[in-house]
């Protein structure tokens, strides 16, 4: 399966996952930490131990920090 992954900085890639992968996986092939990003599928979070089912998703990065 081919996906475009629009990240949100302004990057996309296209990634071509076998069959039953899952978000993790998506976010690992391009690069991105699990737990600092989210996978957005029609404007919803998707869990990242879901099976990829679409082929263009929007990656987004979680900010963290603080006191």
């Amino acid at each position: 399966m081919r996906v475009a992954a629009d990240v949100m900085n302004g990057e996309t890639h296209e990634v071509e996952l076998p069959e039953g992968a899952t978000y993790a996986r998506l976010l690992d092939e391009i690069g991105e930490n699990p737990e600092a990003a989210v996978v957005v599928v029609d404007g919803r979070p998707v869990p990242e131990d879901a099976t990829v089912e679409a082929d263009e998703v929007e990656v987004m990065r979680t900010v963290s920090g603080g006191r």
